[in-house]
């Protein structure tokens, strides 16, 4: 039965394809298709704000209401960290990245391997709280940097206004650098793999022909390794746009999106509006990945 099962199927490649494919393309158009357009339909409803209730009609106040000066403000805060935790990430993994790919030898890009995936391997929530501990008044961060004497310094960093808070545990920098730790190895490995299929014989080539190695990073290396750059920059951009968990616990009182959309979802019963703030994020994404295309990011896939 089975001999036969497989002839019939060698037999008919297109019915062999439609069951290969059909399943995993259902879940996609049902499951999450269907649950992004089912969001996008509960953004077009509205409140009731006497009844407390969900008026299922079609209006557009909802999103008027994204408008105000408060929801544009963490728009603003959410956005500007996305932008600067890709920045530190991509400038903290493309060195090494680039010494996996191009000068490690075999057993230690092993060791590198494990170094870089190891921490995925924990649990979200312990990696989050560990640097709320390491990070606190009391934490090994500010023991260590009193040592070194620079206890003023750290005080002067967190008495900026916008930036600051009572301790690097509850402020904006303590927000950045666990965005940065967390999404690290999410830019790394995707720069890595592009420096991987980079062909040696075109950085020695631009060598033949005079350009010094700075050049050679600038005109050869980092435009075929932009796709990757920009793979990398998709995850740690967007997954810093929605996450909720790290400014709840390391933050101060200033909402993030997806602490907004929590609190619209789960306090206020709000759905509408939580539905209307989620799709400010899949905009500004879309819109990156258009400017991506449009400067070339894509032409060496």
């Amino acid at each position: 039965m089975a001999r036969n099962l497989s002839t019939f199927l060698y037999l008919r490649p297109k019915l062999m394809l439609l069951l290969l494919l059909g399943p995993p393309l259902l879940w996609l158009g049902v499951i999450y298709l269907g649950s992004l357009l089912t969001l996008l339909a509960q953004s077009f409803f509205y409140l009731d704000g006497f009844t407390g209730r969900i008026v299922r009609s079609f209006t557009l106040a909802t999103y008027a209401q994204l408008f105000t000066p408060s929801n544009l403000d963490i728009f603003q805060r959410t956005a500007g960290m996305a932008a600067a935790v890709t920045l530190a990430d991509v400038l903290l993994a493309f060195p090494l990245a680039y010494y996996i790919a191009r000068h490690a030898a075999p057993r230690i890009k092993a060791y590198l391997y494990l170094a870089v995936i190891l921490p995925l391997w924990s649990s979200y929530l312990v990696r989050v709280y560990a640097w709320k501990l390491i990070l606190a008044k009391e934490g090994i961060l500010s023991w260590f940097l009193a040592q070194l004497g620079l206890s003023g310094a750290l005080d002067a960093l967190l008495a900026l206004p916008g930036i600051g808070g009572t301790s690097l545990s509850f402020s904006s920098i303590g927000v950045f650098l666990v965005f940065v730790y967390i999404w690290l190895p999410y830019m790394i490995l995707p720069i890595q793999a592009a420096l991987e299929r980079l062909p040696t014989s075109l950085l020695e080539a631009s060598g033949d022909l005079g350009a010094r190695p700075a050049k050679t990073f600038r005109t050869v290396t980092l435009p075929l390794v932009l796709p990757g750059v920009v793979a990398g920059s998709i995850f740690t951009f967007s997954l810093t746009m929605g996450d909720f968990i790290v400014p709840t616990v390391l933050g101060n009182s200033s909402f993030f999106i997806g602490q907004a959309v929590l609190s619209h979802q789960g306090t206020s019963g709000n759905i509408p509006m939580a539905a209307a703030m989620t799709t400010v994020p899949m905009l500004i994404m879309g819109v990156y990945l258009l400017l991506a295309r449009w400067m070339g990011a894509f032409d060496a896939l």
